[in-house]
């Protein structure tokens, strides 16, 4: 069966999503041993956290407007590099100050991912295939954080846990090799149509509404993630006695269902649009359907037994990744291509920012309360205000003909 271009493309970005998250990981899987290690408190990994955050945010908004200003392919490739180097930058920290700068690196070059993923997506896909190619590259955050639990302890163990964060930084240079050998820059656009539309300055993009609206809806609903990849590991092991060792089926488990969400968010909408329905009232039907699930999230403090909270918050998980798939085709539905790497990276600022707030907002409660039941009833709730902002605010869209090329 042959390979449509934009579908290699795909699969290339799945894989580096995929050694974005697994990267990302590594510091979350190997938390309770390090905390042990180097005698962190609450608000030390809180902090480290953070570092990784502040960082991440700030460069979304660089890398989206480099993205848009030279393109995708060296952009691309220079913040794999980044992430890949930091990530192994790790092993030769000594304490919770080297951690936070390897962290900080980190987040730097890993924030290049997202804003030309989606780029990527609206360069090469039409409507009906949008949300479905976003859900499959977005699949790979979760297949990264699967194997993270199952392959990092066992690193750890055998080798030290210097040695998981040099291996898995290694993977980053392997991925640049096929992304040399693949990636062709899209054709430029009709010089007629360049011409008919004057280039708007950053701030003109920015200062939209929708803009704005999807920064806001960010802020409040992608902190689940943030919360989920850094603290789950340690839910697990402070509230439900699981070890280190222990910990990858529940995350699998997690993680599998979570994936699952992703491919079938985004598949649902391009079903809905296939159907008849309109791009905006598929996805906002898709967004509602995710808000409906995620309010499960409530409902883990309830319950004593490992698997039903590991259950729950699975289904949450497979809720935001259906979510976030929908909410970046909406991006790529209403902006031109050249400038989705400038909205994505605004946008994923306001997510980063909503992570900060609640990442220091975990470390306080968790201080002060020592239990995790108000948070994930925060969390649980946060999509379905989302959804009312956005539908209320930006109740019809105007489709962009963003390009498409190689299919």
């Amino acid at each position: 069966m042959r390979i449509s271009y934009g579908w290699k493309i795909c699969i290339l970005l799945f894989f580096s999503t995929t050694i974005n998250y697994l990267d990302r990981h590594v510091l979350s899987i190997l938390a309770p041993e390090l905390q042990q290690v180097f005698q962190w408190t609450e608000m030390d990994y809180s902090y480290i956290v953070m570092a990784f955050q502040v960082s991440y945010g700030l460069g979304v908004v660089l890398s989206g407007k480099l993205l848009d200003k030279f393109g995708t392919k060296w952009i691309f490739a220079i913040g794999v590099g980044l992430w890949s180097a930091a990530g192994m930058a790790h092993a030769f920290a000594k304490g919770a100050f080297g951690f936070g700068v390897a962290r900080f690196s980190l987040g730097l070059g890993e924030s290049v991912n997202f804003p030309a993923s989606v780029k990527t997506v609206a360069e090469l896909f039409p409507p009906s295939q949008k949300a479905f190619a976003t859900g499959f590259f977005n699949a790979g955050s979760n297949i990264g954080a699967i194997v993270a639990p199952l392959l990092i302890p066992f690193i750890a163990y055998k080798f030290g846990w210097q040695w998981a964060f040099i291996i898995t930084g290694s993977l980053g240079f392997i991925w640049l090799f096929f992304w040399f050998i693949t990636y062709r820059t899209p054709a430029k656009v009709d010089e007629t149509i360049q011409l008919s539309t004057a280039k708007k300055s950053w701030k003109q993009v920015v200062l939209k509404k929708e803009v704005l609206t999807i920064c806001l809806v960010r802020f409040i609903s992608d902190p689940t993630w943030w919360f989920l990849l850094y603290w789950l590991p340690k839910f697990l092991n402070e509230t439900k006695a699981v070890s280190t060792g222990s910990l990858g089926w529940p995350l699998v488990t997690v993680y599998v269902l979570a994936d699952i969400g992703s491919l079938a968010g985004g598949y649902y909408s391009s079903y809905l649009i296939r159907k008849g329905k309109t791009v905006y009232t598929a996805r906002k039907q898709a967004l509602l359907t995710c808000a409906m699930i995620a309010l499960l999230l409530c409902g883990v403090s309830l319950t004593d037994n490992l698997w039903e909270a590991v259950f729950l918050i699975g289904l949450g998980a497979a809720a935001h990744c259906g979510w976030t798939a929908n909410i970046y085709a909406i991006i790529t539905d209403t902006f031109p291509s050249e400038e989705v790497g400038t909205v994505m990276g605004v946008a994923t600022l306001s997510a980063v920012s909503g992570g900060i707030v609640l990442s220091l907002l975990t470390g306080h409660i968790l201080t002060l309360t020592g239990g995790y039941g108000s948070i994930f009833i925060i969390v649980g709730c946060t999509y379905l205000i989302g959804y009312f902002l956005l539908t209320n605010l930006i109740p019809a869209i105007t489709q962009t003909k963003n390009t498409q090329h190689g299919l």
